[in-house]
């Protein structure tokens, strides 16, 4: 069945916020060192100022679905491009290392509010036969905004001397997304509200014209008579989500958010340059890794756009964890009969990101943003990513301390044995949601 290109057009215009959420998360990547030889951080102040847009991402994620119940889903997409913004434009003044610290935060609450209302937003505007390949797109638009940032970076570098890079240079690497912010923030104004939402504020007709946009007539009618019964005389609470109809639901959603974290993959991202280092040339081994990490996200993130509305997010999800607990086992053995500084390892590094692409990178917020009811989706999936957030600090701050302490074989072993745990969650409790409207799947949920 052909869709109208009206459904794409507003899917691509909301997975900018994704881009902007992979390129704003990465583009510290490629100004710390010029930032700690600037200010001659000490190690805790340098992990403090490399992770300090993460205290941010928790707090978007925490008000940003009550922020999307209130004011509607694509107010709030404007919201965060404006703070990615202000967030860049502020780090560009040359101020001290406290206003850096400041407009970090700012940005990290930009993100925060991005990783959760882009997928649910898209999710809320998708035909059902088409939700998986379309929210999927949001993390295409994450690997993207990655890739970009790492050659933005690399450009800057070049411009000038190494010194000015040191005094100066590093900031334009922030200032550059003043660029995507204004892009994002112009496109919106070009795409409706989320006919959910609108049904949710009884705003019917407008939620019916939206509908007839992006489904067939047909369709349209029917989505609109099931949101009506979805959200009749019905408001979500926080307190909902404990309640033994929805309980199952948020252990699911919390429980995707959690193993696509636990697994690894910021510590494979963190760990990474130095494999790449060790195969040869420092400055060739370090592009060769920007390039190949891209691309392998890419293209893995391109074939689960490609299959998870054929295959199933179940099955994929599955596949890609099994696949990833493999290559982690085969990591944590380099490691363990000390080859470790070998291309062994970096084929089972790009095999990880590879599986990771396919599965629970896309495809967790796939099913978290579409297994929740309408009245509590925006406060359930910010518990979810909020989870997700907390997982993500979690394992950046003791990926360093296990490396020393357990050594690499037992610390890639830790993170298979999650990735073991999330095939078997996966297996045993999350639904296959492949090709049933989002009011279907609440009726699921209302029956068991």
């Amino acid at each position: 069945m052909k869709y109208s290109n009206y459904v794409y057009r507003c899917t691509f215009v909301a997975a900018i916020g994704g881009f902007l959420f992979g390129y704003d998360t990465a583009v510290i990547a490629g100004a710390i060192g010029f930032i700690q030889q600037k200010y001659q951080l000490s190690p805790a102040m340098m992990g403090w100022i490399a992770s300090c847009a993460l205290i941010g991402c928790v707090l978007g994620a925490m008000t940003g679905g009550v922020m999307s119940d209130w004011i509607g889903r694509k107010k709030v997409l404007v919201i965060s491009g404006i703070l990615f913004f202000v967030s860049s434009l502020g780090i560009m003044i040359p101020l001290n290392l406290n206003y850096f610290v400041f407009f970090r935060l700012i940005g990290g609450v930009g993100i925060g509010i991005a990783s959760m209302v882009v997928s649910m937003y898209i999710s809320e505007i998708a035909p059902a036969a088409i939700r998986g390949r379309l929210i999927s797109i949001n993390q295409l638009g994450v690997v993207t905004g990655i890739l970009i940032i790492f050659f933005v970076n690399a450009y800057i570098a070049s411009l000038h001397t190494e010194l000015w890079t040191i005094d100066i240079g590093w900031r334009y690497m922030f200032g550059s997304g003043i660029i995507p912010s204004f892009v994002f923030i112009a496109l919106l104004f070009s795409v409706p509200e989320s006919p959910r939402w609108l049904g949710q504020k009884a705003r019917w007709q407008e939620a019916a014209t939206v509908l007839n946009k992006l489904n067939m007539p047909d369709e349209a009618m029917t989505e609109l008579e099931a949101i009506k019964i979805s959200v009749q005389g019905e408001t979500g609470s926080f307190s909902d989500l404990l309640k033994p109809g929805l309980r199952i639901v948020t252990i699911i959603g919390i429980g995707l958010a959690f193993f696509s974290q636990i697994t690894g993959i910021n510590a494979i991202m963190y760990y990474a340059p130095e494999i790449f280092k060790a195969t040869g040339d420092g400055v060739k081994s370090a592009l060769l890794q920007t390039i190949m990490i891209g691309i392998f996200n890419i293209i893995s993130t391109v074939i689960a756009i490609l299959y998870v509305d054929k295959l199933g997010r179940k099955l994929m999800l599955m596949v890609g964890s099994i696949g990833m607990a493999v290559c982690l086992a085969l990591i944590g053995a380099f490691f363990f009969m000390g080859m470790a500084k070998g291309y062994w390892v970096v084929s089972s590094i790009l095999g990880y990101i590879s599986f990771f692409g396919i599965s629970l990178g896309p495809l967790a917020f796939v099913v978290i943003a579409e297994i929740f009811p309408t009245r509590v989706r925006a406060k359930a999936i910010s518990v979810a990513i909020f989870s997700l957030w907390l997982s993500t600090f979690a394992v950046s701050l003791v990926f360093p301390a296990f490396l020393k302490f357990l050594g690499g074989a037992y610390t890639f072993w830790l993170f298979m044995g999650f990735a073991v745990l999330s095939f078997l969650f996966i297996w045993k409790v999350v639904p296959e949601t492949k090709g049933k409207t989002l009011e279907e799947i609440e009726q699921y949920w209302s029956k068991k």
